[in-house]
């Protein structure tokens, strides 16, 4: 599923299982970033003499692309896997040529079986349980988002507070300063250390408070999708009520979350939405779908919602997903999506969907995009908990447009740039994406997004917030940009 960068931002040998995913994840051993394809792709013959050997496995990937990869003319011929050390390294090797094109950014990658599963079922994750964004131009680095039930939440450590200095013992404290000075973000997640429980570190934390260190230890958690503070609301906006959703990731846990936060929109007669994606890099295209239904209300079930396009050798398993709605489901008249860079795949395919339908009654607000219009699927080699997942079709909407590789701002035909203000919390109607969300649904004027913005500085003078993410995440880091 990211994303200011979203680096590497899935048996029976050979198997494919398509379930949709937007980000780097996928439906649980399915497809990711486009829609759950109805038939499944036919998989190969398994190779025989199966075995772990690095060589062997490179050799399976490669030939995994060759059938499936998206974008076929750019693989090398003849590339040697004996100069590289790894599976990763030889499948980056391999899509170069689309990376350096800006169609697939790191997307299709290794990664295990049974850390997808466990992710994509529940959120499970281990680590501090925040989220993190830099201040590209001071070399700050802040809170975004605390997710509850984890180590941060408990040590109240949330949206807002300032990391100033870390260290694995109160008197080895580092300034970030000084880390991002020298090695920039990368060196920062470095210092936080790998996320497996009981890792610990010591934070120097700068919040409303004041100035307090903190000594935490990294945990197991699940990812609640949809926060119990402030993922659900209605907002009282001038005697208008507005619905708010905040949707942190799409995995199935997400499911029952959304039904019932629909059902309270419906019962309380809501026609006006604001969905915030700002840190959404995906997940579960069945997710996507259900999402879908729910703003559906007033779509008719012979209207599209996605079209999912294979390569033209592949192209039995093009399909089209319609709207299905749901009891829960509403009739939007408008919807503001808060978006950023850290807007990717899945979240970028739910809006696309509504943009034939809304036009100028749906706007992008924040900052551009990441800009990920294609799907993996997910082919396993379980001997080896092996999922690779490889870019193979594109996500389309009833207009048959996928054309936001560079973000959906030009893509989208109203949009209001707006900051993410971490000095308020998120859901505060006077936070300001949200305010500004507010402001396009009551009619009011507001500042377009230039075209190919990233999700950087929005105004000249202001601050760079970018999430920060490792140089080799894991899972959930691709999924949930910025997490740690």
């Amino acid at each position: 599923m990211v994303f200011g960068s979203i680096r590497r931002l899935v048996l029976a040998l050979g198997m494919v299982s398509l379930a949709a995913c937007g980000g780097g994840g996928g439906d649980g051993g399915g497809s990711t970033g486009g829609g759950t394809v109805t038939p499944p792709p036919s998989p190969s013959p398994p190779p025989s003499g199966t075995s772990c050997a690095l060589g062997e496995r490179q050799n399976w990937a490669a030939a995994v692309l060759n059938e499936w990869y998206l974008f076929p003319e750019t693989l090398p011929a003849g590339l040697n896997p004996a100069a590289y050390g790894t599976v990763q390294d030889y499948i980056d090797a391999l899509t170069a040529t689309a990376r350096a094109q800006g169609r697939d950014r790191f997307f299709t990658h290794l990664t295990s079986i049974a850390e997808e599963s466990a992710f994509f079922a529940s959120g499970a994750s281990a680590g501090f349980g925040f989220r993190l964004s830099y201040d590209t131009a001071n070399r700050r680095v802040f809170i975004s988002e605390t997710f509850e039930n984890t180590p941060a939440f408990a040590a109240s450590i949330d949206r807002g507070d300032e990391v100033v200095a870390v260290g694995s013992t109160q008197a080895g404290l580092q300034p970030v300063s000084e880390i991002m000075a020298a090695n920039g973000p990368a060196g920062f997640s470095a210092a936080l250390g790998p996320n497996d429980p009981g890792v610990t570190r010591t934070l120097r934390v700068v919040g409303p408070g004041g100035t307090r260190e903190v000594t935490i230890a990294k945990a197991d958690y699940s990812l609640v999708p949809v926060s119990n503070r402030y993922g659900v609301r209605i907002i009282d906006d001038g005697g208008r009520r507005v619905g708010y959703l905040n949707l942190r990731t799409f995995i199935s846990s997400a499911d029952p979350q959304l039904r019932a936060a629909f059902e309270q929109f419906r019962a309380a007669g809501v026609t006006e939405f604001v969905v915030d994606f700002r840190y959404n890099g995906g997940g579960l295209i069945s997710t996507a779908n259900l999402l879908g239904d729910l703003l559906g209300g007033n779509r008719s079930p012979s209207e599209v919602f996605s079209h999912t396009t294979y390569r033209p050798e592949k192209s039995s398993n093009n399909s089209t997903r319609n709207f299905q709605p749901q009891t829960q489901s509403v009739s939007p008249v408008r919807i503001a999506f808060i978006g950023t860079g850290g807007t990717a795949s899945a979240s970028e395919l739910v809006i696309n969907g509504f943009i034939p339908y809304l036009g100028t009654n749906l706007a992008l607000v924040g900052t551009n995009t990441f800009g990920k219009p294609v799907g993996q699927i997910a082919i396993d080699r379980a001997a080896c908990d092996d999922r690779l997942r490889v870019v193979a079709f594109s996500t389309r909407n009833a207009a048959n447009s996928d054309a936001y590789f560079n973000g959906l701002a030009s893509t989208v035909r109203a949009s209001c740039r707006a900051a993410d203000d971490l000095a308020r919390p998120l859901g505060d109607p006077q936070e300001a994406s949200l305010r500004q969300a507010l402001d396009f649904l009551a009619g009011r004027s507001c500042t377009p997004i230039a075209t190919g913005q990233s999700a950087q500085s929005v105004r000249e003078g202001e601050a760079k917030l970018e999430l920060i993410t490792p140089e080799d995440p894991s899972l959930s880091q691709r999924e949930v940009p910025g997490s740690f």
